[in-house]
C-alpha cells in the first residue's frame, strides 16, 4: 500500500489514490487539468493541493462558499471586501489578506489563496509587466489576469510638508525619514524605480520604518513617525495626509481559471462596477474603474 502521508506523490500512487488507471493520470497531467509538476522528466502530484482540487471539483462543494484574496494592498478593494462581507453575513465567507505582491503569488501558487492582487509598475508598462511577472510561476498556465483600477500612485507627505518635498533633493535629504514598504510589495518596486530615475541608491535613503500596508505608510506619517513613504492618493486622503503623484498604475487581479466563474468573484466585479462602487471610489479618490473586470490576460493552457 502506497504511503498517502508523504507530501508529493507518484504516477502510480496518484492512480491507487483517485482508483484510476495510470494512462488517465498521465493525460490529465499533460492537460493541466490536476495539480503536478514535472522533475527531471517524471511526474510528481503535491497531496494537499490534489486534495484541494477534488474538493473544488465537488458540485456545490466547501469552496464554492469562501473566497480568499491575497497580495497587493489597496483601500478601495478592502472597503470593497468588508461590504460584501456585511453584505454576506453567514452564508459565505470573502476574506482579504494584504501580503505584497510577490508573497501573494506565492500563496496563490501553493493553492493557500484563490485570487491574489498586483500591482508592478505604471499603468502604461502593466501589460508586458504583469504576465512577466505570473510567467515566473509554472501554474501560471492555469492563471487568467482581470483589470480591477487604475489607481494614482506616489509620495506621501504632512500637508505642511508637500510644497518643500516637492523638490526631489529635499525628499532624498539625510535629514528626510522614510517609511518603505516591505521587499516583493508593489509599492516598494515603485519606490526602487523612482529613486533609480533620481540616480539615488536605495541603500543611502534614510529608513525610519518599513510598513506593512498603504494604510500603515499613512499611518506612520500622521502620527509623526516619517516624513514620507509610498503609497497611493486613497490612503493619503483618508488620514488627511498630502499626496506627490507620480504615475498612474494598473491594479489587476490574478486568477485561477477554476476560481474565475465562482459567484463571489463575480460578486466582487459586479459592486466595483455598480453605482455603489463607482461613488465608493469617488469618495476614495484616485480611481479609474473604465475597465472593471476586463481579461487583459490568459496563458495558453497548451
Amino acid at each position: 500500500m502506497s504511503d498517502m502521508s508523504q507530501a508529493f506523490m507518484n504516477v502510480k500512487q496518484l492512480a491507487d489514490y483517485l482508483h484510476l488507471n495510470e494512462k488517465k493520470v498521465y493525460a490529465m497531467a499533460a492537460e493541466g487539468e490536476i495539480p503536478a509538476t514535472k522533475l527531471t522528466g517524471k511526474w510528481l502530484f503535491p497531496k494537499s493541493l490534489v486534495d484541494r482540487w477534488l474538493l473544488e471539483s465537488c458540485h456545490s462543494g466547501m469552496m464554492a462558499d469562501r473566497l480568499l484574496l491575497s497580495g497587493s494592498d489597496d483601500p478601495l478593494l478592502q472597503a470593497t471586501a468588508n461590504r460584501l462581507t456585511q453584505h454576506l453575513r453567514t452564508k459565505a465567507l470573502f476574506s482579504y489578506t494584504v501580503t505584497g505582491t510577490k508573497l501573494g503569488l506565492e500563496l496563490l501558487a501553493q493553492g493557500h489563496a484563490d485570487a491574489c492582487a498586483i500591482h508592478w509598475g505604471r499603468a502604461e508598462e502593466s501589460d508586458v509587466r504583469h504576465p512577466a511577472l505570473l510567467q515566473q510561476f509554472s501554474q501560471s498556465k492555469h492563471w487568467i489576469l482581470v483589470h480591477l483600477f487604475n489607481r494614482s500612485q506616489g509620495l506621501i507627505v504632512r500637508p505642511m510638508d508637500l510644497e518643500r518635498m516637492q523638490d526631489p533633493n529635499e525628499a532624498l535629504d539625510y535629514s528626510t525619514r522614510w517609511v518603505t514598504r516591505q521587499e516583493g510589495a508593489g509599492s516598494q518596486r515603485f519606490l526602487n524605480e523612482w529613486l533609480a530615475g533620481h540616480a539615488f541608491p536605495q541603500d543611502q535613503l534614510t529608513v525610519g520604518s518599513v510598513a506593512f500596508s498603504e494604510r500603515e505608510v499613512a499611518s506612520l506619517i500622521a502620527k509623526g513617525e516619517a516624513d514620507i513613504g509610498p503609497g497611493t492618493l486613497s490612503a493619503a486622503r483618508e488620514f488627511g495626509l498630502g499626496f506627490i503623484p507620480v504615475c498612474d498604475e494598473s491594479f489587476d487581479l490574478v486568477v485561477p481559471r477554476n476560481v474565475y466563474f465562482r459567484n463571489l468573484l463575480q460578486n466582487l466585479f459586479e459592486f466595483l462596477q455598480s453605482p455603489e462602487g463607482l461613488s465608493l471610489a469617488q469618495r476614495l479618490q484616485g480611481y479609474d474603474l473604465s475597465r472593471c473586470g476586463r481579461l487583459i490576460w490568459s496563458s495558453d493552457p497548451g
